[in-house]
């Protein structure tokens, strides 16, 4: 009864932010990078923030440095969404909310250079979910699966973080997929949506990683990692400039040269790393080979799929 609850809460608050955006004109408007066509209200993602504090409050204020750090990459990044701010200012916000997370997971007990690392593949995972952000339900869906995941490994195999905190999430991406995973979307996750559900499963992932002391298991990020490093990879050879919009991942190719539905897509991502954590879960004696089988095969279906389709975008 208490995530019913929660669930209907969630539910609530989110038709009450509609309002808001609504009358505060924070919509979505079609560009040349957008793979929509009607204006749409954004923002709808800061549902995944309630969700995280719901647990917050009602769990004895546990994890209270990771929530402040949430609190503030949301907050930035939804002032980002209601009107453009610096770059440096976002770094600011960014690298402070990840340093009070590494706190949370007691990182700065270790060498110096675990921190940069993870600096590093932190700010490159939360980039790719915001760059992956793009069409009716992928945002949604490819969080339910790797929260489903999360679940089972929690309860199954390792616990590494209380289960409510994955189940208060879960409630908050099931209330937005209601409203994004459609083929007329009611609402976008907006950068406040893609940014905190990023942060949220990041700090999920790292509790397993330095639980488990086995970092294969980023394999759960896997199919989004590969479609957005190649991307970067194949606009550096076209010679772009990678800090500017574009409509080159593979997704985009999907729905805009291809044709297919926004909810196709986004279920064939969903079910392509649904099923690599599975056969990871089969194989945890070889995670690290199979992570490295499964970035092999992902790249080659990218690098097949690209030289077999690119061509529209070039004459679109």
């Amino acid at each position: 009864m208490y995530y019913v609850l929660v669930l209907v809460l969630l539910f609530l608050v989110e038709l009450f932010y509609f309002k808001v955006a609504d009358k505060c004109n924070i919509i979505d408007k079609p560009n040349k990078r957008s793979s929509h066509t009607r204006i749409t209200l954004r923002g709808g993602g800061i549902i995944f923030y309630f969700g995280a504090l719901a647990y917050f409050l009602t769990n004895h204020w546990e994890y209270s440095w990771f929530i402040l750090a949430l609190s503030l990459i949301t907050f930035i990044s939804f002032v980002d969404d209601i009107r453009s701010t610096s770059q440096g200012l976002r770094l600011v916000f960014h690298f402070s909310a990840m340093a009070l997370m590494f706190y949370q997971w007691g990182l700065f007990s270790l060498s110096w250079w675990w921190i940069v690392v993870a600096l590093i593949v932190c700010t490159g995972i939360i980039n790719a979910y915001n760059f992956m952000d793009g069409i009716n339900g992928i945002t949604g869906g490819y969080s339910l699966v790797i929260l489903g995941a999360l679940v089972y490994i929690n309860a199954e195999i390792t616990k590494f973080v209380e289960p409510a905190l994955i189940y208060t999430v879960l409630c908050s991406v099931l209330v937005f997929c209601f409203f994004n995973f459609r083929k007329k979307a009611k609402c976008f996750a907006g950068d406040v949506g893609s940014v905190s559900i990023a942060f949220i499963l990041l700090f999920l992932i790292g509790r397993l990683i330095i639980e488990t002391e086995d970092f294969s298991w980023i394999v759960l990020l896997s199919v989004y990692g590969v479609d957005s490093v190649l991307t970067i990879i194949h606009r550096l050879m076209l010679h772009e400039n990678i800090g500017l919009p574009h409509r080159k991942h593979m997704y985009q190719l999907m729905a805009n040269e291809l044709k297919m539905p926004h909810v196709v897509v986004s279920l064939i991502y969903m079910a392509v790393q649904a099923i690599v954590i599975v056969g990871y879960i089969m194989c945890l004696n070889y995670g690290y080979w199979y992570l490295s089988g499964t970035i092999l095969l992902l790249s080659l279906l990218y690098i097949c799929f690209m030289n077999k389709y690119f061509g529209l975008h070039q004459s679109a």
